[in-house]
């Protein structure tokens, strides 16, 4: 089998354990019997757990990312506002689908210290900038304000970002909550606080 292949299996069963069963408590024992493959060959690819952990987090980091870019990408023409919806409701069906992977960023990475909180703190901050970049071009559209700056949104695209995140985990926790609902309680909450932010120049 290719490596790339191989790989992909023990990381696939690496993020389910890390997901249901937290960093600390997953064994590698337990990984390479999920991939189907014996635990040497998990420590010949990966070297150890930590780095095994560490690449579950690039993978699932990435994917996000490019997940909520797609999403955004596929209203290109559209107005921001729409772009900004679309990308949040690619943000919630990703993490839908992939609630392991979800787990394994919101839950295990950033309590286990470095370098693990350090790699997810880099898959935010570029989150941030993508959405601060969104939010001022959807605000200079709804209101005909092209000089507000950036630096004015940046507040609410952090505020956003961690709404977002919240309700991903409520979402995955209520089935009935669908990733369009989440996406328009969300795009509610940011429309108020751009009009706030409008205004209140």
């Amino acid at each position: 089998m290719p490596r790339a292949v191989r790989e992909r299996q023990m990381l696939d069963a690496a993020v389910r354990i890390f997901g249901q069963r937290g960093y600390r408590a997953a064994s590698m024992d337990e990984i390479a019997e999920l991939a189907g493959v014996s635990k040497p060959l998990v420590y010949l690819y990966l070297n150890s757990k930590e780095e095994l952990f560490s690449a579950c987090i690039r993978r699932e980091a990435g994917a996000l990312v490019d997940a909520v870019r797609d999403g955004v990408s596929a209203a290109a023409g559209e107005p921001a506002d729409r772009q900004l919806r679309d990308g949040l409701r690619a943000f919630f069906t990703h993490t839908a689908e992939r609630p392991d992977g979800w787990a394994v960023l919101h839950s295990q990475a950033r309590t286990q210290g470095e370098p693990f909180a350090a790699l997810v703190a880099a898959m935010r901050e570029e989150m941030l900038a993508y959405v601060t970049s969104l939010i001022a071009t959807a605000a200079r559209e709804a209101h005909g304000d092209p000089s507000l700056p950036d630096r004015e949104v940046a507040g609410l695209a952090r505020a956003l970002v961690g709404a977002a995140e919240s309700l991903a985990d409520w979402a995955n926790e209520e089935e009935s909550v669908s990733a369009r609902e989440a996406a328009s309680t969300l795009m509610n909450f940011a429309w108020v606080g751009l009009g706030g932010l409008v205004e209140g120049r």
